[in-house]
């Protein structure tokens, strides 16, 4: 029973320490595709804790289990495991694990369900808003120009991405603002950012109470927009995409006191107007092979026996 309990503490550390840490690092708002993967790299490494001391303890409690899970592995690699040692709780562990499992699929079917309604919602208004005209084939990259009197630009992924933007906007934004704006939501659709905004909203609706998920899905939305604001910065100029940020929000209030979703506008306008320099393509190397290692060791943690079985 040693090597689960081993596995589920090294997630809980994982999950405990890693925010932890990334928050108090200068780095992520100067790297935000950097940061990105190594929250992906950490969440995958709780999760992959969680699934493989389900599979050890599932085979530990149930013949069938271990059947599968070692069906291709020599004899003394399964006794390596010492299966018969690990008690009455391997059943119930390995049961918790798997409902836990379940349940993040559910919350990830019923993301991806709500998300897929509410783009067919936006996108049946955008047809009475903005009516096709006789005999008009629809476009895969088509450009939507809706009435509206707040200045406002967004993109609707999907199979038919479509980019919005109200002639509102039209109206404030200058040229190369408008290209800007387009380059940052192109940045979105091109690095599939709503997938994992998608991912992370599930896993924290599904297990609320545990913090790093909540962290993942906030750090997620941050990010995603940092990114994309380098996107366009790096085709148009950081003042450029500041100015259309300042111009797409202030007469929304953002400026000032405003809720925390908002609050991150100044804050992306300040990161353009100020820019910190990036770290050396040495140092993001070697952070980027570090974070890919987090999710290696709790592979070679469960493998350890049975490659020493094999020596």
């Amino acid at each position: 029973m040693m090597l689960p309990l081993a596995l589920m503490v090294l997630g809980g550390l994982t999950a405990a320490l890693a925010p932890r840490v990334l928050s108090r690092a200068g780095w992520p708002d100067r790297e935000p595709v950097l940061a990105l993967w190594v929250w992906q790299c950490v969440v995958a490494a709780v999760l992959l804790c969680c699934a493989l001391a389900m599979a050890l303890s599932g085979s530990a409690a149930w013949e069938f289990v271990r059947g599968h899970v070692f069906a291709p592995a020599p004899h003394g690699v399964v006794e390596a495991y010492a299966f018969g040692a690990y008690g009455p709780w391997a059943g119930t562990l390995a049961v918790v694990l798997a409902c836990g499992g379940a349940w993040s699929g559910v919350m990830l079917t019923r993301e991806v369900r709500s998300a897929r309604a509410e783009r067919r919602r936006r996108r049946a208004e955008l047809l009475v808003r903005s009516p096709r005209l006789p005999g008009e084939v629809p476009s895969e990259d088509r450009l939507v120009v809706l009435e509206g009197d707040r200045p406002d630009a967004w993109w609707l992924p999907g199979a038919a991405p479509q980019l919005v933007i109200t002639t509102a906007a039209l109206r404030r934004l200058g040229d190369r603002q408008l290209d800007a704006v387009l380059a940052h939501e192109q940045g979105h659709a091109q690095a599939r950012h709503d997938w994992l905004l998608h991912c992370s909203a599930a896993l924290a609706r599904g297990f609320p109470r545990v913090p790093v998920f909540a962290s993942f899905r906030d750090e997620m939305h941050r990010l995603v927009e940092l990114a994309a604001d380098d996107v366009a910065s790096r085709r148009f100029g950081r003042l450029t995409i500041a100015l259309a940020l300042v111009e797409l929000n202030e007469e929304r209030g953002v400026f000032g006191p405003c809720p925390a979703p908002l609050a991150e506008v100044p804050r992306r306008v300040d990161r353009l107007l100020n820019p910190r320099r990036r770290l050396s393509p040495a140092r993001r190397l070697r952070l980027t092979a570090a974070a890919a290692l987090v999710p290696v060791v709790p592979v070679l943690l469960a493998f350890v026996p049975g490659l020493s079985a094999l020596r």
